[in-house]
């Protein structure tokens, strides 16, 4: 859907938060629509937690506005915000059962008993919770908190929900179960989300836009397709993935396009074919750049492997699936590095 058809549910207007002299966040304007899910991504002291503090309503900005639903909602507490929250602790009540644990928002909204027994009820067995109500916090694996907090802040129906580094507390297998979770939930229920991560499979993984920040600015803001593919700077492309760039690199760059000026050129190593040092040429050899060099090193991650060749002076990263029958470079061994020109992408210095 065409996103100037749907409505603006959160707006940033040229906000600035200052904690004495330093400015944490530096004239912010960001718009998030209805339905959306956006993930601010970026390293530590670049503004994210700040921004969704800010948002969130437990920090006030120093200059500017923030408005949801067309309000300003600058000066408005954050209990009164009507906003569901996750943290990256799950901040469960302790004390509380998974059921009470559930049932606490919609006693603060004066929903009936009747009413929040049908609405918990309904939220467990969505989070497949169900057999687990009376169980304590502490009683709980890592992921089935997850679950708990993540309906704790949905069962209110929120018109916003703000996720903080939901994720970082689990390891890799539940992290890649929540995220297939958290997708399946957004999906269902339509909220629009806002994600603080630094992890950036995760960001790739779940959201529709992602924002990567850089000391209290926004560096880009794309679809996680193109903010991937078409980095503007090479800040960008370093730290959503891994990039080479090739200027200096000792061999000329041929590529599709005419390289602007002020820019370097860069490629993804999964982009790079890593050949026999005698391959022939291909019958498109005009559209391809191919050059030689030595392995460096190779890595085997699972279902990855890397390979460091060494071109000249420059250290070349290349990265392939691993496949039946593939062959297989050792450190040493002569090879041909191959990619297409059309694959070269120019990012600001």
């Amino acid at each position: 859907m065409d996103k100037r058809l749907v409505p603006v549910q959160i707006e940033f207007r040229s906000v600035t938060k200052m904690y004495g002299p330093v400015a944490a966040v530096t004239d912010l304007s960001l718009t998030v629509h209805r339905g959306e899910f956006l993930t601010i991504l970026g390293p530590s002291g670049s503004g994210k937690t700040t921004t969704l503090m800010l948002l969130a309503g437990f920090e006030a900005p120093t200059l500017g506005d923030i408005l949801i639903a067309g309000k300003s909602v600058a000066a408005v507490p954050s209990y009164r915000r009507d906003q569901g929250i996750v943290f990256q602790s799950y901040a469960l009540f302790p004390h509380l059962t998974v059921r009470r644990n559930l049932e606490f928002p919609l006693e603060m909204r004066g929903v009936k008993a009747a009413e929040r027994k049908t609405r918990v009820d309904r939220i467990l067995e969505r989070v497949h919770l169900s057999e687990l109500y009376d169980r304590m916090p502490s009683q709980l694996s890592g992921g089935q908190q997850q679950r708990v907090a993540l309906a704790r802040a949905l069962i209110a129906d929120p018109p916003v929900l703000l996720l903080d580094e939901p994720l970082g507390a689990l390891d890799r297998n539940l992290r890649e179960q929540m995220q297939g979770e958290i997708k399946s939930l957004h999906k269902e229920f339509g909220i629009t989300t806002v994600c603080v991560t630094h992890d950036q499979e995760e960001a790739l993984t779940l959201s529709d836009r992602i924002v990567v920040m850089r000391e209290g600015r926004i560096e880009q803001t794309d679809t996680p397709e193109s903010l991937y593919d078409r980095p503007t700077s090479r800040f960008v492309a370093n730290f959503l993935g891994e990039a080479n760039i090739l200027d200096n690199a000792g061999f000329d760059v041929g590529s599709a396009a005419i390289q602007p000026l002020g820019t370097l050129a860069m490629i993804r190593p999964e982009r790079i074919r890593v050949l026999p040092a005698e391959t022939a040429n291909r019958a498109d050899a005009d559209q391809r750049q191919s050059v030689t060099g030595t392995v460096d090193d190779m890595i085997y991650a699972g279902p990855l492997r890397k390979y460091r060749v060494r071109v000249g002076n420059s250290l070349l990263l290349a990265r392939e699936h691993v496949a039946s029958g593939q062959e297989i470079f050792r450190p040493g061994d002569e090879v041909r590095l191959e990619w297409l020109r059309s694959d070269i992408r120019f990012v600001a210095a």
